[in-house]
């Protein structure tokens, strides 16, 4: 399996703005991690970014994945890109 990196930005009044589809967002991921898929993910301190590590059979099945959950879906993730990844250490 082949590991891909996915950076994106969050909407303007992001802690707001989620609420609703928090919930669905975090059991998504929750799925996703039990599966192996997701490796890690979680935003940047001043929560304009997210960024994610996941471990997948090719860059389609990553943007699936974000494609589907509740944040992009909602346009609380607003932009996003892919990149496969070479782990050294």
């Amino acid at each position: 399996m082949t590991k891909y990196v996915m950076w994106g930005s969050y909407c303007q009044n992001v802690l707001e703005k989620r609420a609703p589809f928090r919930d669905a967002h975090l059991a998504g991921l929750a799925k996703q991690k039990e599966s192996g898929v997701l490796i890690t993910i979680g935003p940047t301190k001043d929560l304009t970014k997210v960024f994610a590590i996941y471990e997948a059979a090719d860059e389609t099945a990553v943007r699936d994945l974000v494609e589907t959950d509740p944040y992009w879906v909602n346009g609380i993730w607003t932009e996003y890109n892919i990149k496969e990844w070479i782990q050294a250490f």
